[in-house]
């Protein structure tokens, strides 16, 4: 599976995009990547048909013929507006973006509204502020908390329509 990832995170790196999330489902038989543009210009330019066209043909080709490796059917999508954050790099380059962060441990919840009874706080949805020191900041309820990297289960954005 490491390979995996590496032999396709390479490939759509020398297309010019980035490997954002990686689904190997139905026994293996469904690879479905995300990509997003490597250097994009502004939050704005984002993946598009041609883009998914290019990489799906190009990774069909290194994964079939050079590598030999099985699949019935490949997915090639833009991440999406509400793409995942799984890299440092992504809270830094998301930040002033809203976004939703679930831990896998809660900590203890600092908003106005919590009382010494509350349970330990596992989701936040707020305003991404960066990345420092093995934590994500992001402000909440008017109160900037300080989550560490490794206690993520799973963030993405969250836009406002």
């Amino acid at each position: 599976m490491q390979d995996l990832h590496g032999l396709i995170d390479k490939t759509v790196a020398q297309l010019g995009f980035e490997l954002v999330d990686l689904e190997i489902s139905n026994r293996g038989k469904l690879l479905r990547v995300f990509i997003d543009k490597l250097n994009p210009t502004d939050i704005k330019d984002s993946v598009n048909i041609d883009d998914c066209v290019l990489v799906s043909n190009q990774l069909g080709n290194v994964l079939t013929v050079d590598h030999e490796i099985e699949y019935d059917r490949l997915e090639i999508s833009s991440a999406g507006m509400d793409r995942v954050l799984k890299k440092e790099k992504d809270f830094v380059r998301f930040a002033g973006e809203r976004a939703q962060i679930k831990l896998r441990v809660g900590v203890k919840d600092q908003s106005a509204n919590a009382v010494e009874t509350t349970l330990p706080r596992k989701t936040f949805i707020g305003i991404l502020k960066g990345f420092e020191d093995g934590l994500v900041l992001i402000e909440c309820d008017a109160v900037l908390y300080q989550l560490a990297f490794n206690n993520i289960d799973k963030a993405r954005l969250s836009p406002v329509f």
